[in-house]
C-alpha cells in the first residue's frame, strides 16, 4: 500500500504551531493546507458462514498395519536380503534369511523334550488304565489307583507344558525366514548379506504407500474441536496452497503426551505422500452461521482491546472497538462492533486517527 509521508494530520498540526509562532511574532500568517487525506485500501463487512480450523504441525507415517520391521529372532548371521531400499515388495517375497546355530539347538532340544513328554504321558496312562482295572477285581489298592491317577496329571501337564515351549521356540525359528506380510515398499535398510546381527536388531523396514497418513500433535486445548470425519488440508513445506493435499480426520487422540501438552491426530489422505515428511495440517472444526465476517487484516490490536476503522459516508475513518469470536484463515467474526455492510479499512489503519479524512483506493 502507498502511504502518505508525512501523515497529513502532522502537517496539519505542525503548520496549527507555525501560525501561532507567527502570531506571537507579529509576522503576517500565511496561508497553510491543512486538509489532507489518507490513502487506504477497504472490503465490505459482510454476513455469512464460517468454518474454525484447527492448524498444528505433523508426520507423513504409515496406517496401523502397513509398517513393518524385519528384526534379528537371535544373534544370527544373515544368510540373504535380496531387496534393497526402494525395491517393490510383493506379499509373500522373501526378505531375509538368517543362521542361528542357537534357535536350531533350542528346537531340536524342545522337540526332544516333548517327546520324552509324550512317552511317559502314554506310560502313565496306560499304568492308571490297569489299575483302575485291577481294583474293580479287587486286586489293586484304592491307594495305588490314586497315585497312579496323580502321576497321570502330573505327566500330562509337563505334556503341555512341553508342547507350549516347543511351539514358541518353533515360532521363534520360524522368523530365520522373513517374508512380506504385505504388497510394499522398502522403506530402510540397515544391514547386508553376511553381517551378524543381535536378537531383536533392526535389519530392513517394508511400508504400505497406499495406506499412508499423517499423524498430527494437536494442542490439549483444540481437542475437543477436532471431529473424525472432518475435512482438513495437508500443506508439504514450500508447497502452493492450491497444492494442499485433501485429507479426513481418521482417528482422535488416544492419550495425551504430558511433557508436550499435545496429543496425536491420525488424518486419512486422499492420494499419498512421501512417507517420513514433515506437514502442516488445517482441519476443519467448529462451523458458525450467519455471523459478521470481517478480513483479519481489517482488525487493529493495541493490548487486550481490537479494533476496526469503519469508513462513513462523509469520507472519515472511526474507530470501532470489536468483540471477535471466531477465526478462520484469513476472515475473523465480529461479534460487536461491526454490521454487515460497512466498508472496513484493510490497508492504510496503522496509527490512523479516530475521525481521519480517508480517500478510498480502487
Amino acid at each position: 500500500m502507498r502511504l502518505l509521508s508525512p501523515r497529513p494530520w502532522r502537517l496539519a498540526a505542525a503548520a496549527a504551531v507555525g501560525l501561532a509562532s507567527a502570531a506571537c511574532h507579529g509576522k503576517p500568517e500565511e496561508a497553510v493546507e491543512t486538509a489532507g487525506a489518507v490513502a487506504v485500501e477497504v472490503q465490505t463487512a459482510r454476513s455469512g458462514a464460517l468454518t474454525g480450523l484447527v492448524r498444528a504441525s505433523g508426520l507423513v507415517q504409515p496406517a496401523p498395519g502397513a509398517d513393518w520391521t524385519v528384526v534379528a529372532p537371535q544373534s544370527a548371521r544373515i544368510l540373504s536380503l535380496p531387496k534393497a531400499a526402494g525395491d517393490t515388495v510383493r506379499r509373500g517375497d522373501l526378505l531375509a534369511r538368517f543362521d542361528s546355530p542357537a534357535l536350531r539347538s533350542d528346537l531340536a532340544s524342545h522337540t526332544s523334550v516333548l517327546a520324552q513328554a509324550e512317552a511317559k504321558a502314554d506310560n502313565s496312562r496306560k499304568n492308571h488304565a490297569r489299575l483302575a482295572t485291577l481294583l474293580e477285581r479287587g486286586i489293586a489298592s484304592r491307594k495305588e489307583v490314586e497315585d497312579a491317577r496323580k502321576d497321570l496329571q502330573d505327566a500330562e501337564a509337563a505334556l503341555q507344558e512341553a508342547r507350549t515351549t516347543l511351539a514358541a521356540s518353533a515360532d521363534l525359528a520360524s522368523r530365520a525366514t522373513a517374508v512380506a506380510r504385505f504388497d510394499g515398499i522398502v522403506a530402510e535398510r540397515w544391514h547386508n548379506p553376511g553381517e551378524i546381527v543381535d536378537a531383536g536388531e533392526h535389519v530392513l523396514r517394508l511400508i504400505d504407500p497406499s495406506r499412508l497418513q499423517v499423524s498430527a500433535s494437536v494442542a490439549v486445548a483444540d481437542l475437543t474441536r477436532i471431529v473424525v470425519g472432518h475435512p482438513a488440508r495437508v500443506l508439504v513445506p514450500g508447497a502452493s496452497a492450491e497444492d494442499a493435499v485433501p485429507a479426513e480426520v481418521a482417528s482422535g487422540p488416544a492419550a495425551v503426551d504430558t511433557a508436550t501438552g499435545a496429543a496425536t491426530v491420525r488424518l486419512a489422505l486422499s492420494h499419498p505422500l512421501p512417507a517420513g515428511a514433515p506437514v502442516q495440517v488445517e482441519i476443519e472444526a467448529e462451523q458458525r452461521s450467519d455471523v459478521v465476517i470481517v478480513p483479519a487484516a481489517a482488525v487493529v490490536r493495541d493490548g487486550e482491546t481490537a479494533a476496526v476503522f469503519v469508513v462513513g459516508a462523509e469520507g472519515k475513518a472511526h474507530r470501532h472497538e470489536v468483540t471477535l469470536g471466531l477465526q478462520a484463515g484469513t476472515e475473523v467474526e465480529v461479534v460487536s462492533g461491526v454490521k454487515a455492510g460497512d466498508a472496513v479499512i484493510v490497508r492504510g489503519q496503522e496509527e490512523l486517527p479516530d475521525g481521519a479524512a480517508v480517500t478510498v483506493e480502487k
